[in-house]
């Protein structure tokens, strides 16, 4: 429509057996905009300064970043779901990434190694002394 911008939002699977975009919410301004799932996909924007975001679920913010819209412009946002860490690129590859959590395997990661160390650092010579 006259008078909006076009956002044209890439998002891929990532490496979880469910795919990311299957469990999250894409958001505009705090508005949940539908998008099923992996792909490209084009969403009609207001003009002016918009709080672009993909939450869980629960509303948890998994990838956010800040985009400024003009009127009759395209603007293009990839949000890739990584193994390591989730990031937004605009459409010449910078990443525009305000806030980016971990990815749920390296969340993994670290609950297993901090369960470890409290098992077997703290707890392996306490029993010991019983």
């Amino acid at each position: 429509p006259p008078g909006y911008a076009v956002l044209a939002v890439t998002v891929n699977r990532g490496p979880y057996i469910v795919p990311a975009p299957a469990t999250s919410k894409f958001k505009v301004n705090g508005q949940a905009v539908p998008i099923p799932g992996e792909g490209t996909w084009y969403v009609v924007i207001p003009p002016g300064s918009l709080d672009v975001r993909y939450t869980d679920f629960m509303g948890l913010p998994l990838i956010t970043t800040t985009l400024v819209a003009h009127p009759g412009a395209a603007y293009h946002l990839s949000f890739r779901f990584g193994g390591w860490r989730n990031r937004a690129y605009d459409g010449y590859g910078t990443d525009v990434t305000k806030f980016g959590l971990w990815s749920n395997y390296s969340i993994a990661l670290v609950m297993l190694g901090a369960f470890g160390l409290i098992c077997c650092g703290f707890l392996g010579p306490f029993t010991t002394l019983l």
